[in-house]
């Protein structure tokens, strides 16, 4: 609890906690808004607990923590405002249950919410020794005349992708599985991704997109928001995409991570299935109207076309693949 204390106290910013840690709940005051609407997100990071284990790596997994909730909350065009995580573990480490909760904190500084508090729980009768489980939920507030929910979608309308940086937190019991089959160990450098090991590189930690979701908001109308976790593109983007419509998505229109190509050659991996199971190197995407596509591009740097909006049933289509 000491140790935490200033990593969680760094995290306010200028959201208006009431009280400190150590109380039974957490207070937040909201900010003044006409008609504020709470929105809220949870969610986990999977198997990748997994490999920060077998690595011996924490810092990293509590930033996929709040990444995984925040993406989603801000597809609505809300605000985060607070955080709350969960650990469980067979068997309570001190140390590692600080830098894993480090690691949430430096999330919520990204993501511009505050850590409002959390549980750990040891458990040793459900978990093994050391083993470990994250959990966490976010939320966040926005006026409700501003709620984005795809309504204003329209054929003709531009997808705008955010990069992701890397596999994030969906299709790892997937890869995990490809490596277990070679025999490869997290310790193996790969080429086709620069040499690194391969467990770092899983470890990557999911990009938070707060800042630049924000900047394009300013810069445009945004119709619609995905954040493209398990399921991939064809899953996840046809959720911001009212009926009647489709997304026609042209694969040519950006690189695809050299992890993915590696996982994809070890494994044998059929396009659809990378396709459903991975990312593929889009994180977020952000439906726009086609006269202001510019405006968008330059807002997020490094951001890119994926597609645009098209009239017919049909969910998505893949072209220049």
């Amino acid at each position: 609890m000491e140790r935490i204390r200033a990593a969680v106290a760094a995290t306010t910013g200028d959201v208006k906690v009431l009280g400190g840690l150590g109380g039974f709940a957490g207070m937040v005051e909201l900010p003044e808004m006409k008609n504020p609407v709470l929105v809220s997100a949870t969610d986990g990071v999977g198997t990748k607990v997994l490999i920060a284990e077998a690595m011996g790596l924490y810092s990293t997994v509590g930033i996929d923590l709040v990444a995984m909730s925040v993406n989603d909350l801000i597809t609505t065009g809300a605000r985060p405002l607070f955080f709350l995580d969960y650990i469980a573990t067979g068997r309570l480490e001190p140390e590692k249950a600080a830098v894993l909760v480090e690691g949430i904190a430096e999330g919520c500084r990204m993501a511009g919410c505050a850590l409002l508090g959390g549980e750990t729980a040891e458990m040793p009768d459900v978990y093994q020794g050391g083993d470990f489980d994250l959990a966490g939920f976010a939320v966040g507030v926005v006026e409700k005349d501003r709620i984005i929910d795809g309504s204003r979608v329209e054929a003709g309308d531009v997808i705008i992708g955010l990069p992701a940086s890397g596999i994030h937190s969906n299709g790892l019991s997937l890869a995990r599985k490809i490596l277990a089959r070679h025999d490869i160990s997290y310790t193996y450098r790969v080429e086709q991704a620069g040499f690194d090991s391969i467990g770092r590189i899983l470890l990557t930690p999911t990009e938070i997109y707060t800042s630049p979701v924000a900047a394009v908001m300013a810069a445009c109308e945004v119709r619609a928001m995905a954040h493209i976790t398990g399921g991939g593109l064809p899953e996840n983007l046809p959720r911001a995409i009212p009926d009647g419509l489709a997304a026609r998505v042209d694969r040519s229109n950006w690189l695809v991570p050299r992890i993915f190509k590696a996982l994809q050659a070890l494994g044998k991996v059929d396009e659809r299935e990378m396709l459903r199971t991975f990312n593929m190197g889009v994180g977020f995407t952000l439906i726009v109207p086609a006269a202001q596509e510019q405006q968008a591009l330059a807002a997020a740097p490094g951001s890119f076309r994926v597609g645009e909006v098209v009239a017919g049933e049909g969910n998505i289509r893949f072209v220049g693949v």
